[in-house]
């Protein structure tokens, strides 16, 4: 979850023989890109702080969150024109384990929304803005999980020293659209969305000692010849892409109790250009046959180049009861199309990741006119295989629990604190054990006009 989304940091290490067995330094260090909070690859559901405190708003009526998670359902509230804004802050840690030694990184992001909307009798005109994908930059000082270059006796971190790994993935986005009324009961919206992305990674090692090919291959006839030599390696890359997709949504309000939303999100095609710049003195990690070696394993990175990783898209359906005049009960769930969404590959492999779903219940109670009570839980599953964890993703599935708290000191002004802590699953991929803390806390803005 991070301002802009949040974006993360992922991590792979691979061994790359080529030519005369020649390693690719920078192929242990090159890839990069974690998913910090969300059910999908690389989507994020924090679009107000009243998520937080309860991630059910699939089908609520509300002036704070409606607009983000059920457009349709703005022809629900009173005549006016309403500002929202709102902050949230992430903070947790995400560690990998292997072999007895950690590495870990922190995560610290905010969160930004902004939305503008004017409802009267004939429709409502929105403009959201805000993180749509992606998470926190993250950090990691001490290397990451690496191979073993003799398997069982040697990995590839005794031989590294001053490994260093940062990066960030992140998605923004802004929607302009219109809600209107089918029936006295149905209303509907529709809207065009921009998305923005940038994923980034910085690396850089320096390899202790040169690595004789005798060591790899195991042959007499490979003593003197180095597979690799003592030296440098490191990589600066930057992508960016930018796309644009529709969003379509309904909402039934049977009587004055039940309320029902829906929401879909279009994929949004994204194709992102890389601006790269990879330095080697090793000799060997990327010299000659470097297209064969890093660049071939990782095309992403090579500089100029132009390849796809879209935005999944999104079917949302939700509820809301209200019990009685101050307590109302809420149920969503969020469905994420990631199969049929174009992903980074590996050479020329792509990663088959399955759809991503996720289910929610939340409960708000007013105490008083003024004060409210929230709370919610919600259970994601991300949809990676462990075939995406040794390649190129760290999405664990998660439960999330919130609470918060409304404050209406009158009738035109809103204001929500929230907090969630999200319980991630931990898996163990390939010896490598994946695990995430993540929390969140965030405030809220509602001023009606």
């Amino acid at each position: 979850m991070c301002y802009i989304t949040l974006v993360i940091v992922k991590i792979l290490g691979r061994i790359i023989l080529m030519n005369r067995f020649k390693l690719s330094l920078l192929a242990l260090i090159a890839s990069l890109s974690v998913s910090t909070m969300g059910a999908s690859i690389d989507h994020i559901q924090n679009y107000s702080a009243e998520y937080g405190g309860n991630p059910a708003q699939q089908g609520a009526i509300n002036v704070g969150s409606t607009v983000y998670f059920n457009p349709a359902g703005l022809m629900r509230l009173e005549n006016g024109t309403y500002i929202v804004g709102g902050i949230q802050y992430a903070f947790g840690d995400q560690n990998m384990s292997q072999g007895g030694r950690d590495f870990s990184t922190n995560l610290s992001s905010p969160i930004p929304n902004f939305a503008l909307y004017k409802k009267t009798d004939d429709g409502a005109y929105f403009w959201t803005m805000g993180a749509v994908g992606g998470g926190a930059e993250l950090e990691y000082k001490d290397s990451i999980p690496l191979p073993d270059v003799v398997p069982g006796k040697m990995n590839f971190n005794d031989l590294l020293t001053g490994t260093n790994v940062k990066g960030s993935n992140a998605y923004a986005q802004t929607t302009l659209g219109k809600a209107f009324n089918l029936t006295d009961k149905w209303s509907a919206s529709l809207a065009v969305r921009g998305v923005y992305g940038k994923r980034t990674l910085k690396a850089d090692t320096t390899l202790k000692t040169s690595i004789p090919l005798l060591l790899l291959t195991g042959k007499p006839d490979d003593f003197g010849k180095n597979a690799l030599n003592k030296g440098d390696a490191s990589i600066d890359s930057e992508r960016e892409a930018y796309g644009f997709g529709g969003q379509f949504g309904l909402n039934y309000a049977p009587n004055d109790r039940l309320n029902i939303g829906f929401r879909y999100d279009t994929k949004v095609k994204l194709k992102f250009k890389t601006k790269s710049d990879i330095s080697d003195s090793t000799k060997g990690a990327l010299g000659i046959g470097v297209s064969d070696a890093l660049l071939g394993l990782y095309p992403v990175y090579k500089d100029g180049e132009k390849l796809r990783r879209d935005l999944p898209a999104l079917a949302a359906l939700g509820a809301s009861y209200k019990v009685t005049e101050q307590w109302t009960t809420f149920v969503g769930g969020n469905y994420y199309f990631n199969e049929s969404a174009t992903m980074d590959r590996i050479g020329k492999t792509n990663v088959d990741y399955k759809n991503g779903w996720e289910i929610s219940v939340g409960s708000e109670y007013w105490f008083t006119p003024q004060i409210a009570w929230l709370v919610g839980f919600n259970y994601a599953d991300t949809g990676a295989p462990d075939k995406s964890f040794a390649a190129t993703e760290y999405a664990l599935n998660s439960t999330m629990l919130g609470t918060g708290v409304k404050y209406r000191p009158n009738e035109t002004i809103e204001w929500t604190v929230a907090f969630n802590h999200y319980i991630y699953d931990s898996r163990t991929v390939n010896d490598i054990k994946y695990e995430k803390e993540i929390s969140s806390i965030g405030i809220n803005f509602v001023k009606k006009f």
